[in-house]
């Protein structure tokens, strides 16, 4: 079916993909114009994978993940592939995501900086506990077809909403991280004088933010979610219908039998009719 505000639909999804996407550039073009650059030795340019995979993994891939159900040239697809194709994003960006720690494990170690002490490290670590764990439950129950419905009727609004909530509380984290960065490494000029770089860098914040605000409108809109397969039978792994096909089963049997029944009665009184006929005219006769 078409989709309803498809043209609003359509103007937010564009504005999305562009901020996400300038989210991702203006943050390469931090860390190589402003932060020296990337590589994996150990020191500050190992760090610096950690702010570009997490912006680009963490939040940019994750955000279309969320979304790419609503997509409504999809709608046609199956239900299967959409799941493939969302578990996919998702395992791509935890990926990233673990990649980005281990930077910054590495250049922590090799500079003897403590680890986790700060609240940016412990809610950043903790929501990608969470998300792996997400990753993990998602995949168990709702891609493979292991799981009995009932489980994945008791579980989905679970998880739809701890995913919303890892996707909200990585954007906080992300700017919790840029702020804690900004403080340590400008001292001259420091941030609180706004060289160009806190300029540049406050920027980049906002750009998340916008995005994470229009992948949470989006992911909200009733009208815009996508529509239930109206011929599609789910099968238990017991090789059972599910509990709303077989009632509406039975309603249909139901409503076969029930004519059967009327065609049957209808047929026996046409039957005595043509009887009592035939007794009539042999007692005329």
């Amino acid at each position: 079916r078409a989709m309803e505000g498809y043209r609003g639909f359509l103007a937010l999804l564009v504005s999305a993909l562009l901020v996400g996407f300038l989210s991702v550039i203006f943050t390469l073009i931090w860390v190589l114009h402003y932060r020296e650059g990337l590589g994996w030795d150990g020191t500050a340019l190992e760090f610096n994978w950690h702010p570009v995979l997490l912006v680009t993994g963490f939040v940019f891939i994750l955000g279309i993940a969320i979304i790419v159900y609503r997509l409504p040239w999809t709608w046609k697809c199956s239900k299967l592939l959409m799941k493939s194709i969302h578990a996919g994003l998702n395992t791509v960006a935890a990926i990233l995501a673990v990649i980005s720690l281990v930077a910054v494990f590495d250049f922590h170690n090799a500079k003897k900086i403590p680890n986790m002490y700060s609240l940016h490290s412990w809610v950043g670590l903790t929501a990608v506990i969470l998300y792996i764990l997400q990753l993990l439950l998602g995949f168990f129950v709702f891609l493979l077809p292991w799981a009995p419905l009932s489980l994945r009727a008791l579980l989905m609004p679970i998880h739809v909403y701890s995913g919303l909530l890892i996707f909200g509380t990585v954007i906080a984290t992300v700017l919790m991280g840029l702020t804690e960065k900004l403080i340590f490494a400008l001292k001259s000029p420091s941030y609180s004088s706004l060289p160009p770089e806190g300029i540049f860098t406050n920027t980049l914040g906002l750009l998340i933010l916008v995005f994470g605000a229009l992948i949470f409108w989006i992911v909200t809109r009733p009208q815009w979610k996508r529509p239930k397969e109206p011929n599609s039978v789910l099968l238990q792994p017991n090789g059972g219908a599910p509990e709303g096909v077989e009632s509406s089963m039975a309603m249909n049997f139901g409503n076969v039998d029930k004519s059967d029944s009327e065609l049957n009665s209808e047929a026996a009184a046409r039957k005595r009719n043509i009887t009592l006929d035939e007794a009539g005219q042999r007692s005329t006769m």
